[in-house]
């Protein structure tokens, strides 16, 4: 069995690209940092990545013999969100945040994985949800992986960027400047979770907050 250890960060010839068999898997897969997998060609491989590694749709990776594999996001149940206006979206990406959802943000929509209670939550906001089969590639930027869920460095500096922004564009007395023990987070940056796995917390949170911002 090979086993496939690497990330190819250069650009590969086309032709290599095409010719190399592929792995097709879904978003709570790719975020596997250690997976038994099988390619699209049949064979049975180990997956074997760096801690943290969010594989993505084009991703070339290298197996121990010096193969490459292609990586493709499988279609999964996801829920696509569109607005009838840009301020309308922006406030449901700030509520999905609040409750650390993964998101894939395109210019006019997001998207995320099925969930009734975010569903609901998305068309009490005036949103248009629909459900569909598609590949589903979340921010991972921000906390460079999978489901931080806010214990890395940088989420104090984004999640206070986040309030002042949302409290400018909304003049609500609904003070969104409370602290976070509010939302029943720990922020000592524990980094001893291993947040890598992208293991999903379905209760999105729902338990943690005192208030609804409806």
């Amino acid at each position: 069995m090979r086993t496939i250890d690497k990330r190819l960060t250069a650009k590969l010839a086309t032709v290599l690209v095409k010719r190399a068999p592929t792995l097709t898997l879904a978003f709570d897969a790719r975020c596997k940092s250690r997976l038994a997998a099988t390619l699209d060609n049949g064979e049975e491989v180990a997956l074997v990545m760096p801690r943290g590694t969010v594989l993505a749709d084009g991703d070339m990776l290298v197996a121990d013999d010096g193969g490459f594999v292609r990586v493709v996001a499988a279609a999964e149940d996801v829920l696509v969100v569109r607005a009838p206006s840009v301020r309308m979206l922006t406030r449901a990406a700030y509520h999905l945040g609040n409750r650390h959802t993964p998101v894939e943000v395109g210019a006019e929509y997001l998207k995320l994985e099925a969930d009734p209670v975010l569903e609901d939550m998305l068309k009490r906001l005036g949103c248009l949800v629909a459900h569909e089969s598609q590949p589903f590639q979340p921010e991972t930027g921000a906390y460079g992986g999978g489901h931080k869920h806010g214990h890395d460095e940088s989420f104090s500096e984004d999640y206070a960027l986040a309030q002042k922004v949302y409290g400018e564009h909304h003049g609500h007395d609904h003070s969104h400047d409370h602290d976070h023990s509010a939302c029943g987070h720990d922020h000592s940056h524990d980094h001893d979770h291993d947040h890598s796995q992208c293991g999903h917390d379905h209760d999105h949170g729902h338990h943690h907050h005192g208030h609804d911002h409806r």
